[in-house]
């Protein structure tokens, strides 16, 4: 089977990095995706999705270190599912009301946007694959 998922958004905050038990880099972050319409009594709407990305190894690394909120980003990777359900990771809030997690496993990140978008370090740029992630639970730091 094959599982891959395309994103274009925008950092919803600082990437966070951090290492797994064996050493390897993981960097996360969350994106925001938004769709724009007009319903059928002609009013705008607008729909955004928060979507959080997993980075590994060197690539985790470059993230970490270029990525800033509000950053443009396009993201390839395959969609994370829970275990039990196999789909989106389900939880509560803080308020009691549900949520609902959509995770991407990146591996492939473009930097998108313009210097003048993020600043002196600001440019296209492209971190291909460096790798699969570790598959056993106790590898996943969050």
């Amino acid at each position: 089977m094959y599982n891959k998922i395309i994103l274009v958004g925008n950092l919803g905050r600082d990437p966070e990095m951090r290492y797994s038990p064996s050493g390897q880099a993981v960097t996360n972050f969350s994106i925001a995706t938004s769709e724009k319409w007009t319903d059928q009594q002609g009013q705008p709407q607008e729909r955004t999705l928060w979507w959080r990305i997993s980075v590994w190894g060197k690539l985790a690394e470059t993230c970490n270190q270029y990525l800033k909120k509000g950053r443009q980003v396009l993201v390839e990777g395959r969609m994370n599912g829970d275990a039990k359900t196999g789909g989106p990771r389900i939880y509560t809030r803080q308020d009691g009301t549900a949520g609902a997690s959509f995770e991407v496993t990146a591996v492939s990140v473009k930097f998108l946007g313009t210097r003048a978008d993020a600043g002196p370090t600001a440019g296209t740029a492209e971190v291909a694959d460096m790798g699969e992630p570790p598959t056993e639970e106790g590898e996943i730091p969050f």
